[in-house]
């Protein structure tokens, strides 16, 4: 049975992991293997009442990821079609045409 203290332990345990690894959301769920919405109602909704000061930390890492998502997605896409280039360039004769 879960207790009011073990969640709040798993609160603080998540929003910790964040702040120093200055992980995502993603990250942070598949490393303690639960679901990001937990991550983040755990972070953004019960962290704020019960550590205040280690929920701004946390925050100001989530806000920068936020930020930063569109330069990652962008980057991840970059990299899939350079990926599938490259594969497409072994199977036709390696002259590298697509």
């Amino acid at each position: 049975m879960s207790t009011y203290n073990d969640g709040v332990r798993r609160c603080e345990m998540l929003a910790l992991y964040l702040v120093e690894h200055a992980s995502t959301v993603r990250e942070t769920a598949k490393h303690f293997g639960i679901s990001k919405s937990t991550v983040h109602k755990d972070i953004r909704e019960k962290l704020k009442i019960t550590n205040r000061a280690l929920y701004d930390e946390a925050t100001k890492v989530l806000d920068k990821n936020k930020s930063e998502r569109h330069i990652r997605g962008g980057i991840a896409t970059k990299n899939k079609y350079i990926s599938l280039k490259k594969s497409m360039g072994k199977s036709d004769g390696g002259d590298g045409a697509v």
